[in-house]
């Protein structure tokens, strides 16, 4: 049977603005096993994004426990957590978060040579990465002379550079047209189905949803 390999519980999240105190998460409890495909679904302002990134550890929390391959993340240190999501863990995001000055094949290897992996091995894990999502031909190519799916799947070759356990994904649809968007889920239900790797995507798509495994629903920081 499938272990889990992200365990929550009773998360709860608040931030203040003033003297305004807004609870963003109200105890989330959840479980997502190895290899599945989770969307992660709701209204703007519900906490989907927040509990992306607590779950991740790129957010503190108040109180609760999030377990990653039975880790207690937030009994790391600043330092550990980094190298930890660096190892373990990939991100795509909606904006791409490209470094527009070097090429796609640059972008790709960056995590490993800020790693400390020889730049020959980094060239040719980041080039392999980008065989992985059809993009070979577009490798010595700068950000601005790519389509935004052609950035989308640099994102994607380069959240799969160090073979993560779980990619995490925050409206990785949200800048693409139908088409371009529908491509690109495509890729990403193929390379969990081939590698076998966790992804928890934020999405307000609901075809997202309907190509996962499992719809996690929250309304109001607590999933429905």
């Amino acid at each position: 049977m499938p272990q889990p390999i992200i365990v929550a519980s009773q998360v709860q999240k608040s931030f203040r603005t003033g003297i305004l105190e807004v609870h963003a998460l109200r105890g989330i409890d959840l479980n997502v096993n190895q290899g599945e495909m989770v969307a992660i679904m709701g209204p703007s302002g519900c906490g989907k994004t927040t509990m992306l990134n607590c779950l991740s550890g790129l957010d503190e929390f108040d109180s609760g426990q999030v377990l990653i391959e039975g880790v207690d993340i937030q009994k790391m240190g600043d330092r550990k957590r980094t190298a930890y999501r660096a190892e373990r863990m990939g991100f795509v995001f909606q904006s791409f978060n490209l470094l527009p000055v070097i090429t796609a094949v640059e972008n790709v290897e960056l995590p490993l040579l800020v790693s400390g992996v020889k730049p020959r091995v980094a060239r040719q894990k980041a080039l392999e990465a980008l065989a992985q999502v059809d993009l070979s031909d577009r490798a010595n190519h700068r950000p601005a002379e790519l389509s935004a799916g052609q950035r989308q799947r640099v994102t994607i070759a380069r959240a799969l550079i160090n073979n993560p356990a779980i990619v995490w994904a925050d409206e990785p649809t949200g800048n693409l047209d139908s088409e371009t968007a529908a491509d690109v889920l495509a890729l990403l239900r193929g390379l969990n189905q081939e590698l076998e790797q966790t992804l928890v995507i934020v999405t307000h798509n609901r075809e997202v949803g309907e190509l996962c495994d499992r719809i996690v629903r929250m309304r109001d920081g607590l999933i429905l």
